[in-house]
């Protein structure tokens, strides 16, 4: 009887009767259903030949007669002596659950009435040969060890010797415990292997391991490296994916990825026509974020993660239901704002792991892609633009992408071999659907993607190593300008010049950056702000040098903890960008410009990086005089440094120094200290102390602030309590008001109604914002606010706001022409309403209707912002349009601002923008006409031609002068070392 059991058994598996040997022979009773599994008995069963070469069959055979065999004379207590660890040999301390392929190994064991089995594999490329073995608890289904050894096929035998010394110490181990204490091994656990048995740093080999794969295809799996934990840039997900899998996932969702070395670099065309896409597993099984959080996304998303000696590459094959005609694709610009409103397929790279900071890099189906760098997983550098590839592609059912990521382009911890963290996002702005590869919390919106403690741990990466690192990029300009407004004036003035900047890897991971006569004429003006306020408008960086690392100074900012839409209107002009009432002690900005003047930058230099755990940026660049702003050479340097701490905080300090102060003789600091903390999913705490010292302002130089917020996706609440002091005043940065201390709170209901078919969700939002001097106690602002928001499913968003305002005009305020508002107390209410087209409609973008009282008077508002047309996938028109009528007792004005912007896209490297420009209020006309040709990435040309016109449009008055304009060509190259 048990003689037939078991050759039923062995048959209905395919494994041949003398293969299968029991340490203890089982009885009859063992194989009856329900009956107990013997803890002593161990099944071998034959191994699987994953490379699927014929020639190589009887190799399975060998390798389970030779474990069988070394288990029955070395398992159950005995003590294995012999087999050298020495080699390409790593035992894995944590194993994983058994797999479904797993179970039905699990399935022979119960019939055979065992409690332990050891199933395995072998994979065979040229002359290289890997064996993995396995041991499976029957009991729990559980996997409880594994070992695998590599070597060179003409070593097969010694191979096998090799594989069963270290698998008998496991099986004996299990056994040990099994026995004794009945556990059954439900998690992971460390294995308790014997010491003389356990190789020692200077025995486990750390090279490359070759194995070989189907189709031909020239693969490597690289050894796993040894993971010291996420705050050391270790992993905390499941363990490393045995090959040839490339994931593995645990019971919340966490994963780790697998990285798979190709010896040839890919064709770059988009095109997953290479047999690396048949061999390697693709990566798949992306969760929603949104509409359904946690649910199956509704489309088969498809990724493989590959590497040489120089790039990353990361390739996706993305299917859709739907035809080509409705696919949101309709922008092909690189670095366009409109790519977030389309169909699209990221990548989030922690390359640090440190669960904070990160890089990001998009694509759509035409090919337009852009990239981008965040601090504190949040506060993103749109503006950061490394080297790198890709290319878009079709198939008969959805589209294709394939990155090459240069591992130059990018800044990682020492050492050839780490873990990573990885995040692949699906955006479907068809369906108004985000995916990702690991789930991301709803409530995050937006801001999901700024998530990398959620991400999947990337292994297997082998880096390159230490070399120079060296980039030069020289330029060249000239030109020709008139200004009518300088003293004397100049009309049709040549110019031309020349300058360098240069980069330097210091380490992998710490980076130098010097500048020479640094030309900033290829950047795009800005867009103007209608400021119907007191206080100063906020613009942003956009200048390349100062970009790269900029998240590093950023100072006291912490996480996005939800996403970037509120039903209220932001205090302060604050956004995701910055610009809020918080001090900014470091504001790029204030080096270089003056007054809106340029000030000429004679040069300078910068280092950048993380050394272990902590972020360093070290900054000095020297400007030039510049006679209409009345500019003086000065010195500007920074100091920021930054630690990690807990799993999703840091605490750092800052230092600015002016060389030459703007408001007495001598020079000014600002210096503080913030901290940031993020726990759970949604909760967040931001802190700071600064003071500054300028000359002649000694004393109530200090600012604070203290910001909880909670974001979860149906209840969110912020309280921020901030002060600003009367002198404090840090010249390196930007500071929106002065003299003042803020106590600010909002609550938010935000439930996602199920019997509105055609609503997403609906934010029910209060506010309160109480700002007093901070010397004298006096209200200078209260605001209550109250909105809702709708969001739609087909992604447009409806919202309507109240608010009730009380401002004290301490002086007098002159909001537009011939209006004088006097010093006094003001109490209005008004009312705005706000409609955003999603990415389906013809033409989007934000319209706002503004209507109430303004201090003592009227005024009536309308908007359209971000507005766009795609005509076709190369041509869009964006215009944008504010018209303001203000009435008061001592005046009535209009305001208007006109911005239109024409964009025409030849290549995604290749394409003309122009951006034309009036506002009423200081009747002038501009236009800036620009062609960026990138016809080498990282090298680039730009035409440019700029022109300024105080005019008038309207009859009788109409007139138009000249103040200035200038067309320049620049050409910059970019040579790597």
């Amino acid at each position: 009887m048990v003689g037939d059991r078991l050759r039923r058994a062995v048959m209905r598996w395919g494994i041949p009767v003398p293969l299968v040997l029991l340490a203890v022979m089982a009885s009859e009773v063992a194989g009856q259903p329900g009956a107990e599994l013997s803890p002593d008995r161990v099944a071998v069963l034959q191994f699987e030949n994953v490379s699927g070469v014929a020639a190589d069959e009887w190799l399975g055979a060998g390798i389970a007669e030779s474990v069988a065999a070394g288990l029955n004379g070395g398992a159950g207590g005995a003590r294995v002596e012999g087999g050298s660890l020495r080699g390409a040999m790593r035992i894995q301390a944590r194993v994983p659950e058994a797999s479904a392929e797993e179970e039905g190994a699990v399935a022979a064991g119960r019939r055979l009435g065992v409690r332990w089995v050891v199933t395995g594999a072998y994979q065979r490329h040229a002359d290289q040969l890997r064996l993995t073995a396995r041991i499976l608890d029957v009991s729990t289904a559980a996997a409880v060890g594994a070992v695998t050894v590599d070597g060179a096929m003409g070593e097969f035998f010694a191979l096998q010797d090799r594989l069963v010394a270290a698998l008998t110490p496991v099986v004996t181990d299990a056994m040990r415990v099994g026995a004794g204490t009945d556990l059954a091994f439900e998690t992971p656990r460390p294995l308790d292997l014997p010491t003389e048995l356990t190789p020692s740093p200077e025995e486990v080999e750390t090279r490359s391991e070759t194995t070989g794969l189907v189709d031909g295809a020239q693969v490597r799996v690289p050894a796993m490296p040894q993971d010291p934990g996420r705050d050391q840039g270790g992993s905390d997900g499941p363990p490393a994916p045995v090959p040839p899998a490339v994931i593995t996932r645990d019971a919340d969702g966490r994963a780790t990825v697998r990285a798979v070395r190709v010896e040839e670099a890919l064709r770059l065309d988009g095109e997953l026509d290479e047999s690396v896409y048949l061999a390697v597993p693709a990566i798949t099984d992306f969760v929603q974020q949104a509409p359904v959080e946690g649910a199956p996304a509704t489309e088969q998303t498809e990724v493989w993660v590959l590497f040489d000696e120089q790039n990353l590459y990361v390739s996706a094959k993305m299917s859709e239901s739907i035809p080509p005609s409705a696919w949101i694709a309709n922008e092909m610009r690189r670095d366009s704002f409109q790519l977030f409103q389309n169909d699209t397929f990221w990548v989030i790279l922690d390359t640090f792991h440190d669960g904070r900071n990160g890089v990001g890099f998009f694509a759509n189906p035409l090919g337009g892609f852009t990239d981008f760098a965040f601090a504190n997983e949040g506060n993103p550098n749109l503006d950061w633009n490394p080297v790198w590839n890709v290319r878009s592609g079709r198939f008969e059912g959805g589209w294709t992408l394939e990155m090459a990521i240069p591992f130059r382009s990018l800044r990682y911890r020492p050492g050839e071999e780490q873990v990573w963290g990885v995040q692949f996002r699906r955006g479907m702005a068809t369906k108004n659907e985000s995916a990702y590869l690991t789930p991301i919390p709803i409530s995050t919106g937006q801001a999901g993607v700024f998530r990398v403690s959620e991400a999947a741990d990337l292994v297997g990466l082998e880096l390159p190593g230490a070399s120079k690192n060296l980039e030069i990029k020289p330029y060249g300009i000239a030109g020709v300008s008139t200004n009518l407004t300088a003293n004397p004036p100049t009309r049709n003035a040549a110019d031309g010049n020349a300058g360098i900047d240069v980069k330097y890897g210091i380490t992998q991971n710490l980076t130098a950056d010097f500048t020479y006569n640094t030309d900033f004429a290829q950047v795009e003006v800005d867009e103007q702000q209608v400021n119907l306020t007191r206080f100063s408008l906020f613009f942003p960086e956009k200048r390349e040098f100062f970009l790269e690392g900029a998240g590093i100074f950023a100072f006291a900012r912490g996480a996005q903890v939800g996403g970037f839409y509120t039903a209220l209107r932001r205090p302060g002009g604050a956004g995701f960008l910055g610009g809020g009432n918080a001090p900014t002690l470091f504001y790029s900005r204030r080096i270089g410009l003056q007054d809106g003047a340029v000030v000429p930058i004679v040069g300078g230099g910068r280092v950048t990086g993380k050394i272990g755990a902590f972020d360093v940026g070290l900054l000095n660049i020297q400007t030039d005089e510049e006679a209409t702003a009345a500019a003086v050479g000065t010195n500007f340097g920074v100091v920021r440094v930054k630690r990690d701490i807990l799993r999703r905080g840091s605490v750092g300090g800052i230092f600015t120094n002016r060389s030459l102060s703007q408001f007495g003789d001598g020079a000014s600091q600002a210096y503080g200290v913030d901290a940031t903390f993020s726990f759970f999913d949604d909760l967040s705490v931001v802190s700071y102390l600064s003071k500054t010292n300028t000359p002649e302002h000694s004393d109530k130089n200090t600012s604070y602030q203290g910001k909880l917020e909670y974001g979860g996706d149906r209840y969110g609440f912020q309280a921020d309590h901030l002060l600003v002091e009367d002198n404090f005043i840090p010249e390196m940065g930007f500071l929106r008001r002065d003299n003042f201390r803020r106590t600010y709170t909002t609550a938010r209901f935000s439930p996602r109604p199920r019997s509105l078919e055609a609503i997403r969700q609906v934010r029910f939002e209060g506010g309160f914002d109480y700002i007093e001097a901070a010397d004298t106690g006096a209200v200078q602002t209260r605001q209550s606010q109250f909105g809702i928001l709708a969001e739609f499913e087909n992604g447009d968003q409806a919202g309507i706001s109240v608010a009730d305002n009380y401002e004290f005009l301490s002086r007098e305020f002159t909001p537009g022409p011939g209006v004088v508002l006097p010093v006094g107390g003001y109490g209005f209410q008004d009312l705005e309403m706000t409609y955003q087209a999603g990415p389906r409609r013809f033409i989007t973008g934000n319209f706002m209707a503004r209507v109430g009282e303004y201090f003592s008077g009227t005024i009536r508002s309308v908007g359209f912002m971000r507005t766009r047309l795609s005509l076709t996938d190369r041509f869009s028109l964006e215009p944008s349009i504010s018209l303001n009528w203000i009435d008061t007792p001592s005046g009535a004005f209009r305001t208007d601002l006109v911005v239109s912007r024409v964009n025409y896209s030849f290549t995604p490297r290749m394409f003309f923008s122009g951006l034309t420009q009036f506002n009423s209020a200081s009747n002038t006309l501009s236009n800036n006409l620009r062609l960026r040709w990138e016809y080498s990435p990282g090298s680039e040309v730009f035409v440019v031609y700029t022109e300024d016109r105080e005019t008038n449009p309207l009859m009788p008055d109409r007139y138009t002068d000249l103040r200035n304009r200038g067309f320049v060509v620049k050409v910059n190259r970019l040579l790597r070392f």
